[in-house]
């Protein structure tokens, strides 16, 4: 008999403790939880229609697009070359960016000596395109980051075509 009390002595005070306690008027709580809409607490009206400068693919500023290369190669592909045309036209209708910097990527393949070399191969070939088609060599710059920045950690053909890139970014 003093096992069974001791046994239902926590279960009722349990019960007691939460009949006890509660809810709270819903009144006072919608009362507790009102803001005061102040006119002099509000900051300025934003537009709807900025677009803050994002990411669009790979690490490519918006508005740009990054250019994928063959494996081994510091060429422009042929189907990669629109994608070159959509960067010159975006940086020449956006002077208010000074410099954008093309920054070449590899895959892990090769050495690191190897790959740093054949991202900025691949970052002044597009360069010199982007100067070909107008764009003002004086706004851009170039940098690898060779095997250092890559997309996706597959050991497969898709990750590979990921990581071999050229980014396009405004630098502010």
């Amino acid at each position: 008999m003093v096992k069974r009390a001791k046994m239902l002595l926590p279960a009722l005070l349990c019960i007691s403790m939460l009949s006890l306690s509660g809810c709270a008027d819903k009144k006072e709580t919608d009362a507790a939880m009102k803001v005061d809409a102040k006119p002099a607490a509000m900051g300025p009206v934003e537009s709807l229609d900025s677009k803050p400068l994002g990411i669009s693919e790979g690490r490519t500023t918006e508005g740009m697009l990054p250019v994928y290369f063959d494996f081994d190669s510091s060429d422009v592909r042929k189907d990669q070359v629109s994608r070159v045309e959509v960067n010159a036209d975006f940086i020449k209708n956006n002077p208010k960016y000074n410099e954008i910097r093309i920054e070449g990527n590899c895959d892990p393949r090769g050495t690191n000596e190897y790959n740093m070399a054949l991202g900025e191969r691949r970052a002044l070939s597009a360069k010199k395109h982007l100067v070909n088609l107008g764009v003002p060599e004086a706004r851009l710059s170039t940098v690898s980051f060779g095997e250092e920045r890559i997309l996706l950690h597959g050991q497969d053909e898709l990750s590979w075509a990921q990581n071999r890139r050229d980014d396009f970014v405004v630098v502010q």
